[in-house]
């Protein structure tokens, strides 16, 4: 299969026979080696880091594939520098040949590096899960804080609804309150006033009284004084009287006049 693919190659550049002939005597052996090494590297397959020959001869493979591919290159690059003609034939086939022999020492790589590549996925993995708990772990003290904010908001408001009922039942008590000693106030001062009409009542009709007192007394004293006057006007009448009679006395025997002052 190497074979026919390499002679199409040859036969598509258009070189002459005897170039041709150079080009697989220089290449042919290589696509043998492609071929053989194709199938010892898909008998190397590790699965454990106990295949330590398995991964020694998947580098022994890998090391004699690049030294293959790194002679592939210089001949490439010797056959080249014969003519630009031969040189897109020789990249051609080169290329082919790489593309053959690099996913074969990849593949040989992976398998030499067997442990490396597992412990490197293994990390990797460690690191994607620890990441994820992280995020699983930041996720859930997000959803904690959120349930929390959530709780503290509700105990607030009902804490604020239970206040603002407290307000609203203090001032309906106190309306009540406010109500019942304004209807005490008033029937207080209702009283008060009664009690004060009362009084004033009684003050003017004992003003009234004391006044009609007054007056008789002023009356009878007034009576009274007039009398005493009258008595004090007879008294000094009657004493006028007596101090005429004795300025006049008569004799009741010899009927003389005469004046006892003197």
């Amino acid at each position: 299969m190497s074979d026919n693919k390499l002679q199409v190659i040859i036969n598509d550049s258009g070189l002459e026979t005897t170039k041709a002939r150079v080009l697989l005597e220089n290449f042919k052996d290589y696509f043998d080696i492609a071929d053989e090494w194709e199938t010892k590297a898909k008998a190397i397959v590790v699965t454990d880091e106990n295949q330590t020959p398995d991964m020694q001869m998947a580098r022994v493979g890998r090391l004699f594939l690049r030294d293959k591919r790194i002679a592939i290159e210089k001949i490439r690059k010797d056959l080249k520098e014969q003519s630009l003609r031969e040189g897109k034939a020789i990249d051609g086939i080169a290329n082919i040949l790489k593309s053959l022999i690099i996913p074969i020492e990849e593949y040989l790589e992976k398998q030499e590096r067997f442990v490396e590549i597992r412990d490197a996925e293994i990390t990797k993995q460690k690191r994607i899960e620890a990441e994820r708990l992280l995020q699983a772990k930041e996720e859930a003290e997000r959803i904690a804080r959120e349930k929390t904010e959530i709780a503290e908001r509700e105990r607030i408001r009902k804490e604020n609804e239970a206040l603002r009922a407290e307000a609203i039942e203090r001032e309906r008590i106190n309306q009540i309150e406010r109500k019942k000693n304004a209807e005490i106030l008033a029937r207080q001062q209702a009283e008060a006033d009664a009690q004060r009409k009362e009084i004033e009542e009684q003050n003017r009709k004992e003003r009234e009284r004391l006044a009609k007192i007054a007056e008789a007394e002023r009356k009878g004293a007034e009576a009274e004084r007039i009398e005493f006057q009258k008595e004090i006007d007879e008294q000094r009448r009657a004493c006028a009287k007596l101090e005429k009679a004795l300025n006049e006395v008569e004799c009741p025997f010899c009927h003389k006049k005469f004046n006892l002052k003197k």
